[in-house]
């Protein structure tokens, strides 16, 4: 069997779809077997010891043909003796197939959860410290899919105001939300109830960069990622107004492919800006590349009939060195702008002017920058500059020092958070409350509706509190003392960093808390906890009586002294995969069924929580 076995891989070195960098790809062999592929087909044909042990001679019709034994041949190259991948021959063995085939890394849909197997960081330098968010990923096909998208169970209610966490007994149209649970599961819930009324998302994203939840098994490719991203925007498209906007914050990782995917799903024409924030200004020595400084925001909107207000970029304090006239008559000091006109000539900006002393002043060759009345009117309001043959507008301190200078697509006046700024967390990836205020202010009002459903710490939901307009933040882990509830609890209570301060914020308002109540989702949940094999076939066991496992798994083949020989890691894949995905939450339709007990008082809520959809 050993030489068959070194005969196999030198033959296989020959086709670059099935080895690569020096490594055989087992998965890939494997699916191209169970396709019947020609190509290896042939390629085992060519070498007489593989066509001795993996195909029959059959006689059809007084002809001798020879017929490849496919499932030998694939139970041969999943041996571990052969390539020592005891998971895979696991997961085989048990049943986690579809339809024939093994389980793929592609498909429609992408979960995640918490997992430890791999780390979220919020698109940070590798310097930087990671987040302590932990993700395991799976796509499902389509085909796997039957009630996963269906509005879910709210459970765990709480209120919470300036006197403290309060019994939810009914809600208020203009109430907060935070949700805790799958965020993909949750966006469908909030489809039925705020279809269309959502005037701003605003999201950050895991970046795909190599070191975050897409680094397992391989790493997820971009393809994945991408699929990711396209199941949450489609239905984050579902929620926006007509006149509202969607911000995305990437780094140039995905930034390429997120924009096609974008334009692909808003619509290329409903693209308005990609703004560029820079958000540190590193200084350090590369010596191969330059320094990452640098996040994008991609801003679309749900339709070309969207409102936007301009915001303003503070005036530095070398902007401020400019205004450095003074004419002494109490109106403080000023600086010169001209009068002329820089684009092309208009006829109502084209004409002499003539000032309150009957001096001409002859039409600059591109025109004035403004019409005749309103240059006159400047000047009976004391606001032109007369001076031999120059004619230009005073522009004083103490009236534009709180304006500034209209934000354009380059950010570069709002700075990452470091900690000794006061509204730091230490919650790396954190985004400052400046960079979620300059959004919010460009695109609603107040009382409009924000949702954050990639919320972390909470900076969008507090900065939309202290903005007064109504929220949602989705988020399906905790993080303690940065949760994102605790932090909303500060935020009533008068929190003062951040934009406290510049918009006088004094504290007050209120929000709902409420999780999509588990079942598949429990177990997830102690799976990841889990340290050693033991506490894993505990779980197992609570499983087989109380969870849904997956259809095509066969429990009667899952054989424990098998199961403690595999690494920790991928015991806890296995038995994630194991459960049915369709069953991580319950579903509302199944409110009524006594298995969930769920509670007299829940059932109410949901019920006027959801209204017509129950």
């Amino acid at each position: 069997m050993q030489n068959l076995m070194n005969d196999l891989t030198k033959l296989f070195q020959k086709d670059e779809r099935i080895f690569a960098d020096g490594k055989l790809l087992k998965n890939k062999l494997t699916e191209l077997a169970l396709k019947l592929d020609q190509p290896l087909i042939e390629l085992l044909l060519s070498d007489d010891k593989a066509k001795e042990h993996f195909f029959v001679e059959k006689t059809i019709k007084k002809d001798k043909v020879l017929v490849f034994d496919k499932d030998k041949f694939i139970a041969f190259v999943n041996n571990k003796e052969f390539l020592p991948d005891s998971f895979t021959s696991f997961k085989n063995k048990i049943g986690l197939m579809t339809n024939g085939e093994y389980l793929k890394e592609k498909g429609d849909v992408v979960l995640a959860w918490a997992y430890k197997d791999c780390v979220l960081e919020g698109g940070q330098d590798k310097e930087d410290q990671k987040r302590d968010e932990i993700f395991y990923n799976e796509t499902l096909s389509p085909d796997e899919i039957d009630r996963l998208f269906e509005p879910k169970v709210l459970t765990n209610f709480k209120r919470y105001d300036s006197r403290g966490e309060h019994v939810v007994t009914g809600f208020n149209k203009d109430d907060n939300l935070i949700i805790k649970g799958n965020n993909l599961l949750a966006l469908h819930c909030l489809k039925q109830k705020f279809r269309g009324r959502v005037k701003l998302i605003y999201i950050d994203p895991p970046y795909n960069t190599g070191n975050d939840s897409f680094n397992y098994n391989d790493k997820f490719n971009h393809s994945t990622w991408l699929t990711f991203m396209k199941n949450r925007l489609r239905v984050a498209m579902e929620i926006l107004r007509n006149d509202g906007s969607i911000f995305i914050q990437i780094d140039d990782n995905e930034q390429a492919y997120l924009k096609v995917l974008c334009d692909e799903i808003f619509g290329r024409e409903n693209f308005r800006n990609q703004i560029s924030w820079l958000r540190s200004s590193s200084g350090k020595t590369i010596s191969k590349n330059l320094a990452n400084d640098i996040d994008y925001l991609l801003w679309y909107t749900k339709t070309d009939q969207y409102t936007f207000y301009p915001t303003y970029k503070p005036l530095s304090e070398s902007t401020k060195a400019m205004y450095n006239k003074d004419d002494n008559d109490g109106r403080g000091k000023y600086r010169l702008f001209p009068l002329q006109k820089t684009g092309g000539p208009g006829p109502e900006t084209t004409y002499d002017y003539v000032d309150n002393n009957r001096k001409v002043w002859k039409c600059p060759p591109k025109g004035w920058r403004m019409t005749k009345e309103k240059l006159k009117a400047l000047e009976n309001d004391g606001r032109l500059y007369f001076k031999g043959n120059a004619l230009a507008e005073k522009a004083y301190w103490n009236e534009r020092e709180n304006e500034g200078k209209t934000a354009n697509n380059l950010w570069d006046d709002i700075y990452n958070l470091q900690g000794s700024n006061s509204e730091y967390l230490d919650f790396a990836g954190q985004k400052p409350e400046a960079l979620i205020e300059r959004i919010i202010k460009t695109v609603t009002e107040e009382n409009e509706i924000v949702v954050d459903f990639h919320v972390g710490s909470g900076t969008t939901c507090a900065v939309a509190h202290k903005m007064r307009r109504q929220y949602i933040g989705i988020e399906q882990l905790g993080y303690k003392k940065n949760d994102p509830v605790v932090r909303l609890k500060n935020v009533i209570k008068g929190d003062r960093s951040g934009i406290s301060k510049d918009v006088k914020w004094k504290g007050g308002g209120s929000f709902v808390y409420a999780w999509l109540k588990e079942w598949n989702e429990q177990y997830i949940s102690e799976i990841k906890e889990a340290d050693t094999a033991r506490k894993l076939l505990n779980i197992y066991e609570k499983m087989k009586r109380e969870a849904f496992f997956r259809y095509d798994v066969d429990l009667s083949k899952f054989e424990e002294k098998e199961f403690e020989k595999l690494p920790l890691k991928e015991q806890k894949q296995v038995l994630c995969e194991c459960l049915d995905k369709n069953h991580l939450y319950v579903n509302l339709s199944e409110i009524d069924d006594a298995t969930y007990k769920v509670s007299a008082e829940d059932k109410k809520l949901n019920k006027e929580f959801y209204k017509t959809v129950v």
